[in-house]
């Protein structure tokens, strides 16, 4: 264990980066994904089953928490680690992807995004200092800034109005944090929408005021994949290469795989746990679609060479039986399928990185995902 926040860039493949982030609670090897814990929990899954998947760091809620049990419980009982049974390193949002999802229970101005509580009705203001305190007496290895995030596509003028919104309160955010706690980091997140201009100046403006790592907001919330990716390859270019880059709720395994390519280090996203609860699968052969009368009488499972028993061990028949009469072990078998997969989705990234073979592994794998959905011969 350290007191420390680090860095260490370990090999790089092209744009692609092997590397790990050092803690107070841990290592996290890059490129790494982050399960989704809004409340402190990643849904249907115990911490020790969430670890087990091979997760080395989980994401956590300011907005959520804050509202329910409040932060200062937390605090009281421990902080964020304590309270969800998590001894490993935990990352906190700021908020900010809440002041566009929540836009019509919001007011924004200069000094804060005021909301009125999904909850209760209760108006709560959330300024970039009160998301850093929210965030230090949750404990979180890694805070972020207080951003706006909007949707896409906008126009331009509102896409350069919410970034220099987002550049003044990270500077905000910056002086609330700094030396809030030993050991912690802040990363600022960069905004800009889809003007690769914007993305720039806001780069370089974040990097001018100094962070432990850079987070690329703002995307995936629709626009092309294409674009994404065209504006994640551009933000990398500006970013420094001894932080690390993390892009924010992004995405499918083609989208982690692609954005690796691009030189990012870190994700999170819903999609493995939220389609799991859906009946579907993530798998080396691509997604596999459990709600399918196909699978009623299939009895292979999902991968027999998984690494991870929940694949392994049952039948699609059983999955899809699992999933058609909506029973709480199909969410729970299928979210730990596809965290696992997840995992070994950046676990082979980085062994090939590692050996300069990232482009080759990139090539096998997409094209072993057209296979996923394939009837029994």
């Amino acid at each position: 264990m350290t007191d420390k926040f680090l860095f260490r860039l370990i090999k790089t493949d092209g744009a692609a980066r092997r590397g790990e982030i050092v803690t107070p609670h841990g290592t996290v090897q890059t490129p790494a994904f982050m399960p989704v814990g809004t409340q402190a929990t990643v849904k249907g899954l115990a911490p020790e089953a969430v670890h087990a998947t091979g997760a080395e760091i989980v994401l956590g809620n300011t907005y959520h928490l804050m509202l329910r049990p409040g932060a200062e419980r937390i605090a009281e009982l421990g902080g964020l680690h304590k309270f969800m049974n998590w001894p490993h390193p935990i990352l906190t949002d700021s908020g900010g992807f809440q002041v566009m999802s929540l836009s019509e229970l919001r007011k924004l101005d200069e000094n804060a995004v005021t909301f009125r509580s999904h909850l209760d009705g209760a108006m709560i203001t959330l300024s970039p200092e009160r998301a850093i305190e929210v965030q230090t007496l949750l404990g979180a290895d890694i805070s972020m800034q207080l951003d706006e995030c909007l949707k896409l596509p906008a126009e331009r003028g509102e896409i350069e109005r919410a970034m220099r919104l987002s550049l003044r309160w990270a500077e905000r955010s910056k002086k609330a944090f700094d030396g809030s706690a030993k050991g912690r980091a802040l990363f600022g997140i960069v905004q800009g929408g889809d003007d690769a201009g914007l993305r720039g100046e806001s780069a370089r403006a974040l990097v001018d005021i100094g962070f432990d790592g850079y987070a690329i907001g703002g995307l995936a919330v629709g626009e092309p994949q294409a674009v994404m990716l065209a504006t994640v390859a551009e933000v990398a270019r500006v970013l420094p290469a001894d932080r690390p880059r993390y892009l924010m709720g992004v995405g499918t395994p083609d989208d982690l795989i692609e954005a690796v390519a691009r030189g990012i280090d870190m994700f999170d996203c819903v999609l493995p746990t939220r389609n799991g609860r859906h009946g579907m699968a993530f798998t080396r052969f691509g997604p596999v679609n459990l709600a399918n009368a196909r699978h009623a009488t299939d009895s292979r499972p999902l991968d027999a060479e998984a690494a991870h028993a929940a694949a392994r061990d049952y039948s699609r028949a059983y999955l899809h039986h699992l999933t058609k009469a909506n029973e709480i072990l199909g969410a729970i078998l299928l979210s730990t399928v596809n965290l696992s997969y997840y995992q070994e989705l950046m676990g082979g990234m980085r062994a090939a990185i590692a050996v300069g073979r990232f482009d080759e592994f990139r090539r096998q794998t997409k094209a072993q995902w057209v296979q996923g959905d394939i009837p029994a011969l």
